[in-house]
């Protein structure tokens, strides 16, 4: 029987993105970003639960390599640490029938804003009237609706999308955010990524939804969508501040409508300055700032 070493590291919201970014070169299909500890569960819009901590965490095949590959990414941690403090990783084995579903045991339902609630696809969940339930299995992409940038962006959706909006998911990941504008009343939600397995996640996710219309996902960038000429009343971009600023400069803003609105997050506090500045060089103003934690979302619009 082959068998699989699992890797896990307990991180704080900062550091989550980073370390999840580093392991992932090391980790087959990629990585999970989940919540740890005790986590409240809040309904009153004006409460911001927070998790006690993130557990970063990913499989590699336990073979002639694996002892090479633990070396080489506790010396990127090693290198993390000098930065920032993230701790140290744990390993321990699992067995192959085992080692794909062995995350979900620590993947909980989550419920954000007024009415959003996330449900694990694989765990039924007592659910209200008025709730916006979103049913994912992430797979290994990127989204499960545990990390306070994507939280952000959902609740940041609740507040913007009206009946017939056009949305663009930049960085789909999941397709948990094309699934909550669709769910929210969007009308058409083209979702993009550079990665085919996001792509292909965010197509099942949304079957396994209900939505067999309304999200078109494909591979693609910020090049793919500005040679489209398609442009969007709302987008949504849950990705990185150091990729952001450099999308800013290539003409990010055409991609929103005048009178459009757009989303920013994956964006630490102490970034949000530079943020906004190259927003407003690609022709957006920003308006308000979300925050959890010590991570923003950025609310930006395009002047009319």
């Amino acid at each position: 029987m082959s068998q699989w070493v699992e890797v896990s590291l307990k991180v704080d919201g900062e550091a989550a993105e980073a370390v999840a970014q580093e392991l992932q070169k090391f980790c087959h299909q990629g990585v999970s970003v989940e919540q740890g500890g005790n986590m409240p569960i809040a309904w009153d819009e004006d409460e911001n639960p927070q998790p006690e901590y993130l557990i970063v965490r990913g499989y590699f095949a336990d073979d002639e390599r694996a002892e090479e590959t633990k070396q080489q990414i506790d010396r990127v941690l090693g290198y993390l640490n000098m930065m920032y403090p993230v701790g140290e990783a744990v390993y321990s084995t699992v067995a192959d029938e085992d080692w794909a579903d062995a995350w979900k045991v620590h993947y909980k339902p989550v419920r954000l804003g007024e009415h959003i609630l996330i449900r694990p696809r694989w765990i039924d969940v007592e659910t209200q009237p008025d709730d916006v339930v979103i049913s994912l299995d992430p797979g290994m992409a990127f989204g499960t609706g545990t990390h306070p940038t994507t939280q952000l962006c959902l609740e940041a959706l609740e507040k913007l999308v009206e009946p017939d909006t056009d949305v663009l998911d930049l960085g789909c990941g999941s397709g948990i955010l094309s699934i909550a504008a669709a769910k929210l009343g969007a009308n058409k939600i083209l979702a993009v990524d550079i990665d085919p397995i996001a792509v292909k996640a965010t197509i099942e996710n949304a079957q396994d939804n209900g939505i067999t219309e309304g999200i078109v996902a494909q591979t693609g960038s910020l090049e793919t969508v500005l040679s489209s000429a398609r442009r969007f009343d709302l987008i949504v971009v849950n990705i990185l501040a150091k990729i952001i600023i450099p999308m800013c400069d290539n003409h990010l803003g055409d991609t929103v409508r005048p009178g459009g609105k757009a989303i920013f997050s994956g964006i630490i506090d102490e970034q949000a300055d530079d943020v906004e500045a190259a927003l407003r060089k690609t022709g957006l103003e920003p308006y308000e700032r979300l925050a959890q934690g010590d991570w923003v979302a950025i609310l930006a619009k395009r002047p009319a």
